[in-house]
């Protein structure tokens, strides 16, 4: 297994890339970064940055989406990073949700994050395409193999995913959900003519470190998060399609304030039970850690991404390289 982690964009320049080199020694192989442009910094300067500060270490969006970001200009940044990089870019996309609802607009349909990633991977291969009429092509590129890794949970995100990504991100640290979405993705794979083993699958979800009630309050949060993408599933599919332990706990949930996106100690998780954080997040003791990335791996999940966003980032990163990914070397 290997280890990502992600930050929101809202600390300082100098904190940032602090956390980046930690992460570097501490065996973490994937930085990535939000992209919601109003709510946090540019990601793109940060990531700029970062590969300035790292050596090994590839870095991506967790996750953009191409109605805020058009696909042409994020292929032209992606290739540029490439360039800065030595070719250790990742591109983590999805329909948008905080990026778009901020500015009160819907997240956009999966045939345009089908297209886009079409146009996006291919220009920053250096490959002459037609986009909207117009035949494109970057002629400085010295051309790429961008891996591209696709955000979503419902039916037609897992059917693309089988489509065309090179892997899946699933804002999940459960083991039986994540089971059932990886069991989509392979039989989408299967039916697309290519084989599921090409997929990789990223298990994204907070971590941490220490006492199980300081754990939860920290992290509660996050569920509240992944109830945005659920309440959209919900009203888009039949429940029968989608398991019950994914879509019952929005029950009593009443709604969300963008504005405390992401954010530790958000009134937006006041509907979140001790129940359902353990269960997507990952908490407690290094032992209970161990233990959970062990049947998160057995599920199919090739990189764990930490999302480190909830306070003690550097004791957090120190408990993981030195505990953590040691006893998860050759898993």
């Amino acid at each position: 297994m290997q280890f990502g982690f992600t930050l929101k964009p809202e600390h300082s320049l100098e904190r940032t890339l602090a956390l980046t080199r930690q992460a570097e020694a501490a065996g973490f192989e994937y930085g990535w970064l939000f992209d919601s442009h109003v709510l946090w910094r540019d990601p793109y300067p940060l990531l700029t940055l970062m590969a300035g500060v790292t050596e090994r270490m590839r870095l991506g969006t967790c996750v953009t989406n191409p109605g805020t970001r058009e696909p042409t200009v994020t292929a032209s940044v992606l290739a540029t990073l490439d360039e800065v990089s030595d070719g250790r870019m990742d591109l983590g996309i999805g329909r948008g949700d905080s990026a778009r609802r901020v500015l009160g607009k819907s997240p956009i349909t999966m045939a345009n994050t089908e297209e886009a990633i079409r146009v996006i991977r291919a220009l920053v291969a250096g490959q002459t395409i037609e986009y909207e009429g117009t035949e494109l092509r970057f002629p400085w590129t010295r051309g790429w193999t961008l891996p591209v890794w696709v955000a979503g949970y419902g039916p037609m995100a897992l059917a693309m995913t089988g489509r065309v990504a090179d892997g899946l991100i699933l804002q999940l640290a459960d083991p039986d959900l994540v089971s059932w979405l990886v069991g989509q993705v392979r039989e989408a794979a299967v039916a697309a003519g290519r084989d599921p083993a090409e997929i990789r699958v990223q298990s994204a979800a907070p971590a941490h470190v220490g006492d199980l009630a300081l754990c939860r309050e920290r992290t509660r949060w996050f569920p509240a998060l992944v109830s945005n993408h659920v309440v959209d599933l919900v009203n888009k599919y039949p429940r029968e399609q989608l398991p019950e332990a994914l879509t019952g706990y929005i029950s009593d949930r009443s709604g969300y304030d963008y504005h405390h996106h992401a954010e530790v100690g958000s009134s937006n998780a006041a509907f979140v039970g001790d129940d359902v954080t353990d269960r997507f997040c990952i908490l407690g003791s290094v032992e209970d850690h161990v233990a959970k990335l062990h049947r998160l791996a057995a599920t199919g999940v090739d990189q764990f991404n930490l999302y480190l966003m909830n306070g003690d980032e550097e004791a957090q990163l120190e408990a993981y390289g030195r505990d953590v990914i040691p006893a998860l070397r050759g898993v």
